[in-house]
């Protein structure tokens, strides 16, 4: 039931936007957190959503963008505070327009990842952002999250793969920027400024993305190796030989492989037991065969004592198969139960210390560790589990300590504590202790003159004034 102000807000709003407040708008992944809200609504048009925004404006009501839902840092969810309005774009959906000729298209941002990647493959084309979450994911929340994924180390993330956006202010004003420009130096570019903000200075509506040609030749292989020191080493072995054309690099930990046995033994290991293994994607041009290719790696690292064992997909199946490994890693983490999960970003030459000395200060804490992700960009999941029959609740009070101590070993080595999920909710704290002090003034500066009124997703990114 609506209280007086939601009533005078719901009068305000343009018709037919509202929707039900359900538990699907309240809730995230991992389960943490439950949302409030007093209304949400669901534009279907650019023109409601400036609509809206001004509404809540006048009302100083705060408002939450939401898109698929599947960020892991709560930025989808105000779990304190006055009840705000979710703006859910689950409405605009459309595909604004194609440009093969150009590699852009233009989408909507509630367009599912999936529906984008499906609707460039239908043009000859490919938009090269993967995620495991693509199903449901929304391009505007991977814009407003600058989301990376597997395929970063060749495409790089989501900021890289915009070239430009429309998106509404907290004023209501409409930023109609969907270039299709690679060069366009005319000032402060308010698109980088929004992708990453996490709906803190605006909400994005529309954005213009970068597709590429596929890869005429793409090839998978799994690869044994001895430890991350061994990996790193045979990434640029890798990328040597491949010439710039290596996809993907995943690190799979040994403890991972272990938990899809507990959880999901229906998932075949094609190397049960490897302490450690990379999965590598390359896509080569016309007339260099893939399998070729990794052969001709696979016996070079094999000499260099970088690899121990190592399969080569023969056929698209097997490389299915091969990616189904790395990507329900996720799932069984989530049915073990994590205590703390941790994405982080390092120097590439600084990884292998990292993994080493954490294990080590971790080691006496009762932990089960998997390390795992995306190797190739210097981004780890460094997940922590219970010991074998006991539960994550048995660890709730050390849960933050945990946490402090792998990030302060990140940020010693010139790391990272988020590297792909945003800051959100979740990291608010982080980025206070370990943020640059100049740059968090600025972005508090950028904050205030955009959002004086502090109504775009409140504590979001930064801490709301007291």
């Amino acid at each position: 039931m609506l209280n007086a102000a939601d009533d005078a807000l719901a009068a305000r709003l343009p018709q037919g936007v509202l929707r039900d407040v359900t538990p699907a708008y309240l809730e995230e992944p991992r389960g943490r957190y439950l949302g409030r809200a007093g209304l949400v609504a669901a534009p279907r048009s650019t023109d409601e959503v400036a609509a809206v925004v001004r509404a809540c404006a006048a009302a100083r009501v705060g408002i939450v963008p939401r898109g698929g839902g599947t960020g892991l840092v709560a930025g989808q969810v105000m779990p304190e505070g006055p009840a705000p309005l979710i703006l859910s774009l689950e409405r605009m959906t459309a595909l604004r327009a194609v440009f093969p000729e150009e590699n852009v298209l233009v989408a909507e941002a509630g367009m599912t990842l999936q529906a984008a990647r499906d609707a460039a493959q239908t043009a000859g084309r490919l938009f090269p952002l993967s995620l495991a979450s693509q199903g449901t994911a929304a391009i505007g929340g991977c814009l407003a999250t600058n989301a990376g994924g597997v395929t970063a180390l060749r495409y790089g993330t989501a900021r890289a793969l915009c070239l430009g956006i429309e998106a509404v202010l907290p004023d209501g004003s409409v930023v109609h920027d969907l270039k299709r420009l690679r060069k366009d130096n005319t000032g402060y570019d308010i698109r980088d400024l929004l992708i990453g903000a996490e709906g803190s200075l605006g909400i994005i509506t529309a954005a213009s993305l970068k597709l590429v040609v596929p890869p005429p030749n793409i090839g998978t292989a799994l690869l044994q190796v001895p430890g991350p020191d061994a990996a790193l080493t045979l990434l640029s072995l890798a990328e040597g030989r491949m010439a710039g054309c290596v996809t993907a690099f995943e690190l799979i930990g040994g403890q991972g492989l272990a938990f899809l046995a507990e959880v999901l033994p229906e998932i075949r290991q094609p190397l049960p037991g490897a302490e450690w293994s990379v999965l590598v994607e390359v896509g080569l041009p016309e007339g260099l065969p893939p399998e070729a290719a990794l052969e001709g790696l696979l016996v070079d690292a094999m000499e260099r004592g970088l690899v121990t064992d190592g399969l080569i997909a023969q056929s698209g199946a097997q490389a299915a198969s091969f990616w189904q490994l790395r990507e329900h890693i996720p799932e069984a983490n989530r049915r073990i139960g994590a205590i703390a999960s941790h994405d982080i970003s390092l120097p590439l030459s600084e990884i292998a210390g990292f993994i080493r000395d954490a294990d080590k200060q971790l080691a006496g804490e009762g932990l089960r560790i998997n390390c795992f992700g995306h190797l190739g960009d210097g981004n780890l999941h460094y997940n922590l589990f219970p010991a074998p029959g006991r539960s994550r609740a048995d660890y709730d009070l050390r849960r933050k300590a945990l946490s402090d101590r792998v990030h302060s070993m990140v940020i010693a080595r010139g790391g990272s504590f988020s590297a792909e999920h945003g800051v959100g909710r979740l990291k608010v704290g982080d980025l206070e202790r370990w943020g640059d002090p100049a740059r968090l003034a600025a972005m508090r500066a950028i904050k205030g003159t955009l959002d004086p009124l502090g109504i775009m997703n409140p504590g979001a990114v930064l801490s709301a004034p007291a």
